[in-house]
């Protein structure tokens, strides 16, 4: 291509994609009218000359076949005025031949178009014809070029007397072929002006695709796409009309969990075969439908985009909402804690203003008791969690959300079996998977007739064992498989953050661990959350 391109500049042929391939199917279509003439007419010059010789032949066989002519050649002399002279001029006549001669055993004429010239020997060998066979044949003779066709002459009795031979003018030949040359150009212009027709219209359909650009601008763009797709920190997958992977750039590969050099080996595959069923797929296949769609990919947090292409396939792109997802659910926990200090800070300006005044009053014994309770209650919410939850981490978790639930007015405790040792190997997922359930059972506990919210965390043997319960109206039977589906959600998004992510990552964390998050109903009513994560403990 790029010689091609090279070649046309030097010849000062267009520059332009639609215009160079204008000429080259100009040419092709020309050169092969040019050559399919040439090949028809080398094969009708030969079928006219064998029509030709076996036209002479058969005159030459009739007229051979009848017993006159040999019964003349027999009785009568050579000579102008002979019956075989008659006969031979009336068949020459009849069937339009240059001539018919008639010759005896020893190669004499009989008969000739021109008088002067029987009884003369014949100028090409009849040995053949006079040993009893026929002959077809292109010679050159007395009256010039000529296709011959010769017989031998038989008597009545079998025996051969002479020969016949017959000429079909050569020229007739040629004029002929040359005939059928303005035909044949005829119908080779229709055929190259149905092809030019047929390249004007392709390159017409080929201009409005390539959008009139050059070969070297087209090669520039999809060296820049190239370039573009693998150095964007943006996921792009593109998928043709049947819904298999055209390209995966390399973020896209990265946000995925593809194998690094996966991007130029998944074109022509099916999306669900590289990704398998889930949310994802349903997101990237167009399945589901809507702008900045939410999806979980193994731990990341995606937004995903989908714009369909002119020719029914697909672009999708990807974001990594994971870092951002993070932190709005730090921001939601900080800002729960703020409430909780805010409260706080109010209950504690409550108890000393009543300290006050059990001193200004002088009842300095009930102050001291009022103390005593005030700070037993504390420390004894703080040491129960510590007492039967033993990881930091979590304790610490519990406590805080202890405080936001008080002030929401929702009751936080935990389970009489409540037990959990500090060994766990990934504090920081059993967190999250907490933190989360805790959450959505306030949510759905407050402004309930009698609000509450039980955790239950207990070990057994290695694995780790979470049961959440609320107060709230439940999960009925026929969703609680789908409240695990990421953007599924009953509330109302913030301004900052989107819903319906909270329990698809329970579930995820809890897969990736081997374990599993089911829904149920709690023995009181309400609903149940369990989550149970094999291998959990040291």
């Amino acid at each position: 291509m790029r010689f091609l391109l090279m070649s046309a500049r030097r010849l000062g042929l267009p520059r332009r994609a639609v215009s160079q391939i204008l000429l080259t199917q100009l040419a092709i279509a020309g050169g092969v009218v040019a050559l399919a003439t040439v090949l028809f007419l080398a094969p009708l010059s030969a079928q006219l000359d064998d029509q030709a010789m076996r036209r002479a032949l058969a005159i030459a066989q009739s007229a051979a076949a009848d017993p006159a002519l040999a019964a003349g050649l027999l009785a009568s002399q050579a000579s102008a005025d002979s019956p075989v002279q008659a006969s031979a001029e009336r068949i020459r006549r009849a069937t339009g031949a240059e001539y018919v001669v008639v010759l005896d055993l020893d190669g004499v004429r009989r008969s000739h178009p021109s008088a002067d010239r029987i009884g003369r020997p014949v100028s090409t060998d009849p040995g053949d014809a006079l040993a009893g066979r026929e002959v077809m044949e292109i010679d050159e003779g007395t009256l010039g070029r000529s296709a011959r066709g010769k017989v031998p002459l038989l008597a009545a009795d079998g025996e051969i007397v002479g020969a016949v031979s017959v000429g079909i003018a050569y020229d007739s030949v040629r004029e002929r072929l040359l005939g059928a040359i303005p035909g044949l150009l005829a119908y080779a212009g229709g055929a190259l002006a149905a092809g030019a027709l047929a390249a004007c219209l392709l390159s017409r359909r080929i201009q409005r695709q390539t959008r009139d650009l050059a070969f070297s601008d087209i090669a520039g763009l999809l060296a820049e796409r190239e370039a573009m797709l693998h150095s964007i920190r943006e996921g792009v997958i593109a998928l043709d009309p049947r819904g298999r992977v055209r390209l995966v750039n390399d973020e896209a590969a990265r946000l995925l969990g593809l194998p690094p050099d996966a991007a130029g080996t998944l074109a022509g595959r099916a999306l669900d075969d590289v990704l398998g069923a889930g949310r994802t797929t349903e997101v990237l296949a167009g399945r589901v439908t809507g702008r900045d769609l939410l999806t979980v990919q193994g731990a990341r947090v995606l937004v995903a985009n989908r714009m369909p292409t002119q020719d029914g396939g697909a672009v999708a792109t990807l974001r990594d909402r994971t870092e951002l997802e993070h932190l709005s659910r730090e921001l939601d926990s900080t800002r729960g804690l703020i409430d909780a200090l805010r409260a706080q800070d109010h209950e504690h300006a409550n108890h000393l203003h009543t300290l006050l005044g059990l001193l200004e009053l002088g009842l300095h014994e009930e102050a001291g008791q009022f103390v005593t309770e005030v700070a037993g209650a504390h420390r004894t919410t703080a040491e129960q969690v510590t007492e039967k939850v033993q990881d930091p981490l979590l304790a610490a978790l519990l406590v805080g959300k202890a405080a936001v639930a008080a002030e929401r007015g929702v009751p936080l405790r935990l389970a009489g079996t409540t037990l959990l040792p500090d060994r766990l190997v990934d504090p920081g997922g059993l967190v999250t998977i907490v933190g989360n359930l805790v959450d959505n059972a306030l949510d759905a506990a407050a402004g309930s007739a009698a609000p509450l919210v039980e955790v239950e965390l207990r070990a057994e043997g290695r694995t780790a064992v979470l049961r959440v319960r609320d107060s709230g109206p439940g999960v009925p039977a026929a969703r609680r498989e789908e409240v695990f589906t990421e953007g599924w959600s009953t509330k109302q998004p913030e301004a900052h953050r989107e819903r319906g992510l909270g329990l698809a990552l329970v579930r995820r964390l809890a897969e990736r661990q081997g374990g599993s998050a089911r829904a149920g109903e709690a023995a009181d009513g309400g609903a149940e959350f369990s989550v149970v994560l094999p291998e959990a403990l040291r």
